[in-house]
């Protein structure tokens, strides 16, 4: 009997990596420096019982990385950037941070990038963009795209996330379905659904410019490396960067308002 070979279906919506391709019901990712930590998280997260993120099965014969393939949909749409679904989001992200617990923060292999400079608490995902979370029924279930995980405080984990969902962002740069939304108000929301502590929420805005200032500095050094980082900041990356710390300055009186 001939084996049916399956088709590759190429995946879209990151900004960084090339090559990922749905095959049958696993997906096929480049490997990098940071894959045998990323597995080490993956199947951590498995013996932990996290069931929001893809399981590891394996490379195949041309070194790809293969995950089980996670059903559902990404980006931005009406139902994802509702209240209650940025509340969920809170609550899947404080289950991730969770169920990272136990695994080494002294590890090696990782991604380098902005981070706090405060001890590590958890792995985090650090780059939970739309586009890395998937929603079923309205729903975000699970967090795919480990690429950008390190050792790293939860508060910087939390930022990242805002940045892109409440969102921290100059209105001008926003999509369209977040143009409108009180970000202060979604700030409040999510900090109160993931348990944030107080000492953290003050914290918040402060932890926010200073993701600005590094995450403007890396993406400028990596530019220089060509690929999709040199096309991510030729498409304006860096001046979103700072437009929306501009936006911070302007604000930021009455966002701390609601976290405190």
């Amino acid at each position: 009997m001939v084996a049916t070979l399956l088709r590759e279906i190429p995946l879209q919506g990151g900004d960084v990596t090339d090559g990922v391709v749905r095959v049958g019901d696993t997906v096929r990712r480049p490997s990098s420096t940071s894959t045998p930590s990323v597995h080490a998280l993956l199947r951590h997260l498995e013996a932990a019982g996290f069931d929001g993120a893809p399981r590891v099965v394996g490379m195949d014969g041309a070194g790809r990385q293969i995950l089980t393939y996670v059903p559902g949909t990404t980006g931005l749409r009406l139902e994802s950037v509702s209240d209650g679904a940025l509340a969920e989001l809170a609550v899947l992200l404080r289950r991730y941070h969770d169920a990272t617990a136990g695994f080494p923060l002294s590890a090696k292999g990782w991604e380098g990038g902005s981070n706090d400079d405060k001890s590590p608490e958890v792995i985090g995902h650090c780059d939970l963009t739309p586009e890395n979370v998937i929603f079923r029924n309205g729903s975000p279930v699970a967090v795919i795209d480990f690429d950008l995980a390190r050792p790293t405080t939860r508060l910087f984990d939390i930022v990242t996330t805002l940045r892109h969902w409440a969102p921290l962002a100059d209105p001008l740069d926003r999509h369209p379905l977040l143009r409108s939304l009180d970000v202060g108000a979604r700030l409040r929301l999510f900090c109160d659904a993931y348990g944030v502590p107080s000492r953290d929420r003050r914290r918040l805005l402060e932890l926010a410019r200073v993701r600005f200032q590094r995450s403007y500095t890396v993406m400028r050094t990596r530019a220089t490396t060509g690929g999709n980082w040199a096309k991510m900041w030729a498409g304006g990356a860096g001046e979103r960067i700072r437009r929306a710390a501009a936006w911070l300055d302007v604000h930021e009186d009455e966002l701390h308002a609601h976290l405190v």
